[in-house]
């Protein structure tokens, strides 16, 4: 009796701690001498098939300091999660919905054929955003935000009404569909301003055109331009195509990393290993993942210079990226904005194995030839992924840790108490809107434009950002191309081969202990059926309901 009274009093008391940090938060967001309205400036940041270790913070050798400097003034998580492919996690991204609750639950938007829109039998397969969801633009533009996008939407082409600007943003500029050429994109898979395709698009720096530049000072054009104009926060979405193929570089940061790979990826590896687990971000006792399917040794001398090459491509992209975020970062120093802006960065999908084992057969040493290449030939392939994505198992499209698992760090003088920290709980891309809701009281409806929106179940991250916990009740669900996946406290169930929504036999289910086993390389399925059950029924409840099923014969 008197130990429940404890714990009652003991949770009141955490309760209401929890209570009087967020109001003390929110007064100090929307009171302000002069009167105005202190609501955050929210900038989403998006890398495009970026590993998990690659990133400094993350334990990456790659040069990410201003990455490094937002994850040391702010807070970073160790688990959170997206949906394992581009289009899909855009779509949750954006709407706080699942993928196939918005029609987006497979790969989409090729220009060379019409969009994979399986018809209206298969709701959760349109190939486009469904009316019955709001981006967070639309969400933002009612609340009386600025809303500008640069980069990659990948959410909708073929159709103008699907397009940025008729779902919320009020400025564009960026790439329609889901990948270019970086130093030369051409039509379908062009540059768009607004509505307007561009031909020839001039280059933004003292450089030649480069998209990742031109991205990044579109954004700031944007922001500037708003800061000439009505006093009025604005919302960022920043959606970068590095360092997704074909791997393209300026030469300057390409010779920065050359050679410096010709270790091979099992000894990175270890390094990077190393690294995460004496920052905090790995628990030594996890044992790290079996390598991409090749050993090093194995290579010619030839074999292992284009291979370091390679490497050398992809650390360059993000590297240019980096850069680019540091002058984005010092933009909102100079307009005043930096103080009160909440950046999130994230990846959309574990690093790609997409290219084979070794990446192609595009040669990085004819330098013209492979800047003028389109397509995944110009890539690392297989085992440089596996090197992004460690310790973890797998890659892009597969649910494993590999192909979910994504850095994220969010970054908010005014509003992140205790900077330079982890946070370990799970959390998701359907958070991101219900945080965006709390922070700027924002409201999202029951209906938008005479369609019924499907509801939000994400949870908001403030909590996070103040040093205490989500409070989940639910758990977590992933489905992406025939791989699924539910995460229930410690407990992650993974499946490959979901293809049917009943039946005993409709996935090789595995079961991990995240805390004791995050690198899923001890399988307790057979160990804990019943935990397997339990969990599978879960996971076929929310199937049906999240329109993952009827699922198209692809």
């Amino acid at each position: 009796m008197m130990k429940g009274l404890f714990m009652n009093r003991r949770m009141f008391l955490q309760q209401a701690g929890w209570a009087v940090a967020s109001f003390s938060l929110m007064s100090s967001l929307n009171a302000a001498p002069d009167g105005k309205s202190k609501r955050p400036n929210i900038v989403l940041i998006m890398a495009d098939d970026m590993g998990f270790s690659d990133i400094g913070c993350y334990g990456g050798e790659i040069e990410t300091p201003h990455l490094d400097q937002l994850a040391a003034h702010g807070v970073r998580f160790t688990h959170f999660y997206n949906t394992a492919r581009c289009c899909p996690t855009r779509a949750s991204l954006m709407t706080g919905l699942h993928p196939h609750e918005t029609g987006i639950g497979h790969m989409t938007n090729s220009p060379k054929n019409k969009e994979f829109d399986f018809g209206p039998e298969f709701p959760g397969y349109r190939g486009f955003l469904n009316r019955h969801c709001m981006t967070i633009a639309e969400v933002l533009k009612e609340a009386g935000y600025a809303t500008l996008m640069t980069g990659k939407w990948h959410l909708g082409i073929n159709d103008r009404s699907r397009w940025p600007l008729q779902r919320g943003f009020e400025k564009f500029y960026g790439l329609l569909p889901g990948a270019s050429n970086f130093f030369y994109p051409e039509h379908p898979r062009g540059i768009t301003l607004g509505n307007t395709p561009i031909d020839n698009p001039p280059s933004t720096t003292d450089r030649r055109f480069y998209t990742t530049d031109a991205f990044t000072d579109y954004a700031i054009r944007f922001i500037q331009e708003e800061k000439q104009g009505q006093d009025r926060p604005f919302f960022l979405y920043l959606a970068y195509t590095c360092p997704h193929w074909p791997l393209h570089a300026h030469q300057q940061e390409v010779n920065k990393y050359r050679g410096k790979y010709g270790m091979g990826w099992d000894q990175l590896r270890q390094q990077r290993l190393k690294r995460q687990i004496e920052m905090g971000l790995i628990d030594p006792k996890w044992k790290l993942s079996e390598n991409g399917g090749r050993d090093w040794d194995t290579l010619s001398e030839q074999k292992k210079k284009e291979m370091d090459l390679r490497m050398a491509y992809y650390a360059a992209m993000i590297d240019r990226m980096d850069q680019n975020i540091g002058k984005l970062v010092q933009t909102l120093k100079q307009t005043g904005h930096y103080d009160n802006t909440l950046i999130m960065f994230l990846s959309d999908n574990g690093g790609c194995a997409e290219g084979g084992i070794l990446g192609g057969s595009a040669d990085p040493f004819n330098v013209e030839q492979w800047e003028r290449t389109y397509g995944s030939g110009p890539s690392y392939g297989r085992v440089w992924a596996n090197a992004s994505n460690t310790p973890f198992r797998k890659y892009k499209h597969f649910t494993h840790e590999g192909g979910i698992a994504t850095p994220f760090i969010a970054h908010w003088p005014n509003g992140i108490s205790d900077p330079n920290r982890w946070f370990r709980e799970s959390a998701t891309l359907i958070d991101i809107m219900p945080t965006v809701l709390d922070l700027t009281g924002a409201t999202y409806p029951e209906r938008y434009n005479d369609h019924p929106l499907v509801p939000l179940t994400g949870v908001s991250l403030k909590p996070a950002f103040l040093g205490q916990s989500l409070r989940r009740s639910a758990p977590l669900f992933f489905e992406h191309e025939n791989n699924a996946a539910m995460i229930l406290g410690d407990w992650k169930l993974v499946g490959t081969r979901v293809s049917v929504p009943d039946g005993p036999d409709d996935a090789k289910w595995e079961l991990y202990n995240l805390r004791e086993d995050r690198t899923e390389m001890n399988n307790l399925a057979e160990k804990y059926p019943q935990i397997v059950r339990d969990m599978s029924e879960q996971w076929k409840k929310w199937a049906q309901k999240a329109n993952v099923y009827p699922k198209p014969k692809t």
